[in-house]
């Protein structure tokens, strides 16, 4: 029986990676007399992109995989949180659930009860640079649910009874959100970093302050700029080919026009902080602290992609980094720290993030202060080359489905990535050099201009971080963050 079960994990990955076009070699008893030499991956090879459009110029992009008989398709709005409009912090978000409330001549329970007949799944969903409609269905049903998909899409009703049941829930949620520790500090750091003028600043759902004012009208003004075939793409990933697809595609898509050009929000420019900020928050009680660590990053379109990825690997963005294993296995503070770069359309934040025990709070900011130091510094060969060893054999894990691809195509589509992009991707890590690392933690760390965001017990925690004169220490209630409870 075990035999049995081996045999068919070994068949299911060779599956995966022959729909991948990664070479697979059988299993063989090791030689002891030449042992094995550790070489570079091996580059990933993806079915070709087939570019079309349709009669009102809506592109569209058409991937063939055909092991498995599902289908993917996903519209793409190049339109997201960071244009919400000036007041209307969350229009966006709260547009982008709607759709599904109602649409064309159904409900939304007719909606949910049509796609799980057709045992498909159907979502809307919105982040900070693109809205996206996605279909996920057998093929031999996609022509009975790309209907449902286009009435969501183009046609969705705004019903304010959904409405009202949508803002009570995401009221709600601000609410809990004032009472976990974790959430204070995400929203507390992207708070500070940016300014409450700033989108990046407020939580994309919004803000109570603003949930309460959204009529069905700003929810269908956002859409209206937004939802337009010149300002959106259609993704087709699976068991299709184009000659099948693309009459679907027409038929439920082809003759969608908007009314007006839309609008286009632009973010303001952010500065760097002249001087390292500490910021304390009182939650009384709380048995650990939530650290967050930080500064404005980059933007996707960074020339220094790929030399990022290696340096925040190495610093926080593994098991075995540093920060992990500094804070986690050396001095067990934390059950797990991390770093990360967040790359959007303009700069997002980098972060250094961790929940610690409460008695270790001031020792563990010390710790990662060390760490941040420390990346400054040469890395040894052993660890660079573990490093990209890491993302490299990782990274085609993030082209298993239909759906993984979808989703690697919508960042292609909305950063504009070169069409060779994924093909060279293992080997632009591999190039990563040493001085990169170094150059690129140098150029984006600045440990003397980082805000330092502490959510905890404040009568514990406070004597022990000033004692370390990291800077300029401001204490904070909730109600600084969040607003008055809505």
């Amino acid at each position: 029986m075990k035999r049995s079960i081996v045999a068919q994990s070994f068949s299911a990955a060779m599956i995966v990676a022959m729909a991948l076009g990664i070479s697979v070699i059988a299993q063989q008893a090791p030689d002891r007399s030449h042992p094995p030499q550790p070489g570079p991956p091996a580059a990933l090879r993806l079915p070709a992109i087939q570019k079309q459009k349709l009669s009102n110029g809506l592109p569209v992009w058409i991937v063939e995989l055909h092991d498995v008989p599902v289908a993917q398709i996903n519209l793409v709005v190049f339109s997201g949180t960071a244009n919400d409009p000036p007041g209307k912090y969350g229009v966006a978000s709260l547009a982008a659930v709607m759709l599904e409330q109602g649409a064309g001549s159904r409900s939304a329970l007719e909606i949910a009860d049509a796609i799980d007949y057709l045992g498909a799944d159907l979502g809307a969903t919105t982040s900070s640079d693109q809205s996206a409609v996605r279909l996920h269905v057998p093929v031999a049903r996609l022509a009975d649910a790309l209907p449902i998909m286009a009435d969501v899409a183009l046609r969705p009703t705004f019903p304010k009874d959904e409405l009202e049941r949508q803002r009570t829930q995401r009221l709600t949620g601000l609410l809990q959100g004032r009472d976990d520790p974790p959430t204070i500090s995400s929203v507390a750091f992207s708070r500070l970093l940016y300014g409450k003028g700033h989108r990046y600043g407020t939580p994309q759902m919004g803000t109570a302050e603003t949930l309460k004012t959204f009529t069905s009208d700003d929810l269908r003004a956002f859409y209206t700029s937004a939802f337009r075939p010149e300002n959106a793409m259609l993704l087709a990933v699976g068991d299709i080919t184009a000659d099948k697809v693309l009459p679907l595609l027409e038929k439920n898509f082809g003759a969608w026009t908007s009314p007006a050009p839309g609008a286009s929000e632009k973010l303001p420019a952010t500065d760097e902080p002249p001087a390292r900020q500490i910021y304390l928050i009182d939650k009384p009680g709380s048995p650990q602290s939530q650290i967050r660590i930080g500064r404005i990053g980059v933007a996707r379109s960074t020339a220094d992609f790929f030399p990022i990825q290696v340096m925040n690997t190495i610093l926080g963005g593994s098991f075995t980094s540093r920060l992990n294993m500094n804070l986690r296995e050396v001095h067990g503070y934390s059950y797990g720290a991390s770093s990360n770069f967040e790359m959007r359309g303009a700069a997002g934040p980098f972060s250094a993030a961790a929940g610690v025990q409460t008695d270790k709070t001031a020792e563990a900011v010390k710790e990662f202060f060390n760490e941040l130091d420390a990346i400054l510094k040469p890395v040894p060969a052993e660890e660079l080359a573990r490093a990209k060893n890491y993302v490299s054999l990782r990274y085609p894990s993030a082209f298993e489905t239909t759906g993984d691809v979808s989703r690697r195509l919508e960042d292609a589509l909305v950063f504009h990535l070169p069409d060779d992009y994924f093909a060279k991707y293992v080997a632009n890590i591999q190039a990563v050099t040493g001085a990169d690392v170094q150059r690129v933690a140098r150029k984006y760390i600045h440990p003397d201009h980082l805000a330092v965001v502490i959510v905890g017990d404040l009568k514990a925690i406070e004597p022990g971080v000033r004692a370390l004169n990291l800077g300029q220490v401001k204490v904070m209630t909730i109600d600084d963050v969040f607003g008055p409870k809505p």
